[in-house]
């Protein structure tokens, strides 16, 4: 099991985090398998998605706020982040890639994002190989 760190400077981004999935993945010399990621946290979540067009993250991102607005839906919660928590229960919490030959199985055009609703922070995604 693998802790990665994944910093997000704005409060709703896509920060892409294929590339170390796919360091640690290496490191770890599995061959064949699975990969797990699980966020730690509740307003923040996991997806595959398009990494090929900045264009897709996005309109992503323009849809949740256009869905689900951070202010003026009459939410409760006093942190004003009900919003977030909205989103990334929709979005989940986890993500399974397989791989073989140590590599990453995703189409073409896929990358693997945290999906953050509530930052700029620093969020841990807990990876385990099977």
């Amino acid at each position: 099991m693998k802790i990665l760190k994944v910093r997000s400077q704005q409060r709703e981004e896509l920060v892409e985090i294929t590339e170390q999935v796919e360091r640690e993945l290496k490191q770890s010399d599995a061959k064949e398998g699975v990969v797990v990621l699980y966020v730690q946290h509740t307003t923040a979540g996991l997806t595959v998605n398009e990494n090929a067009d900045p264009d897709v993250p996005r309109d992503m991102l323009h849809a949740f706020r256009t869905l689900i607005p951070q202010h003026g839906m009459g939410f409760r919660h006093g942190e004003e982040n009900s919003d977030a928590h909205i989103k990334a229960t929709l979005v989940g919490s986890s993500v399974s890639v397989p791989f073989k030959d140590g590599k990453l199985l995703l189409g073409r055009w896929q990358g693997i994002f945290l999906c953050e609703f509530d930052g700029g922070r620093e969020r841990q995604v807990i990876m385990v190989i099977h």
